[in-house]
């Protein structure tokens, strides 16, 4: 594994969340396209627990308590349940954003990790340099989701022009 590479990428995409959803009236990051699709508040408080009670605390287990139970966790239930949208956007991005530097720091901290170490997880055998892997890639996924809101609010601010001219989604 390229483990500075998947780090830097791990701070890249910090940046690449702040940019995304900074700067956005409340009413845009609370704004949902329909009712099934999460708001960019939504999508960043998400971030912000999974960064501080599932993938950080969860590879810390892996590597260094193999015998213990992961904590559960609840992702899409914590959405209504934590009143996600009902948050202020500023301080659940800065939240985020101090909670990935831990994250960074913690990763930082660990030396030379044993990325084969394994956990019997309720789905199967992982190891922590899978669980790392997905770490990453959750990012992008949400990145992915932000982009698309924007791209939806877009279309919804352009009309009754169309779009189609810029290329396909």
């Amino acid at each position: 594994m390229q483990f500075e590479q998947l780090r830097q990428t791990m701070e890249d995409n910090a940046d690449r969340i702040r940019l995304f959803a900074s700067k956005l009236p409340p009413e845009q990051a609370r704004w949902k396209p329909d009712p099934a699709t999460w708001s960019a508040l939504e999508v960043v408080h998400h971030l912000y627990d999974e960064e501080r009670l599932d993938f950080r605390v969860r590879l810390e287990i892996v590597l260094h308590h193999p015998q213990d139970p992961w904590p559960p966790i609840d992702p899409e239930g914590w959405v209504v349940a934590r009143c996600y949208n009902e948050q202020d956007p500023d301080e659940i991005l800065r939240g985020f954003l101090s909670e990935r530097l831990a994250s960074l720091t913690w990763l930082e901290g660990l030396g030379s990790p044993d990325w084969e170490a394994t956990y019997a997880a309720p789905f199967g055998t992982i190891r922590a340099g899978d669980l790392f892997a997905a770490w990453v890639a959750h990012d992008l996924l949400h990145i992915r989701q932000l982009v698309e809101l924007h791209w939806a609010r877009l279309v919804q601010a352009a009309a009754p022009y169309d779009v189609r001219y810029a290329g396909t989604w």
